[in-house]
């Protein structure tokens, strides 16, 4: 099984980026967690903070891996073109978020990937990748 795990903007920061939301866990220290967990997945890792390279990853995995766990971070919010992405492949994906979005600001409640995902796991910090991973399973 592989599964590619897909983070947008910001989420390089994780273990700097105010901590009383995101956790003092870099990301890269939480995916060694996540293989170690999961050792019969193959996983794929990819972050940036630009939402065009954040779709052209779900167009290259999006038609051949078995699952995407996608948190877009703020894209979540603005990105039509992410949603039209997801769309348009056939690879299922699960929308990740770290921090609970219904219970921060409201322009965060809009998501532009929800309706397009096969569902959402929001608030439960970085265990939340692990669920979508259960999921794929």
């Amino acid at each position: 099984m592989q599964i590619a795990i897909i983070n947008g903007p910001n989420l390089n920061l994780l273990g700097t980026r105010e901590p009383a939301i995101y956790g003092s866990q870099t990301f890269e220290q939480y995916f060694e967690e996540l293989k170690a967990l999961f050792p019969q997945v193959i996983f794929n890792y990819f972050q940036s903070n630009i939402e065009g390279e954040l779709i052209n990853e779900v167009q290259r995995v999006g038609f051949a891996y078995d699952g995407i766990i996608l948190n877009p971070g703020g894209y979540t919010h603005t990105s039509v073109a992410l949603g039209d992405a997801i769309a348009a492949i056939i690879t299922p994906v699960v929308e990740v978020h770290i921090s609970n979005v219904f219970g921060r600001e409201d322009f965060r409640k809009l998501s532009h990937v929800s309706a397009k995902a096969k569902g959402v796991i929001s608030g439960l910090g970085l265990k939340g990748y692990a669920l979508a991973v259960n999921y794929f399973q």
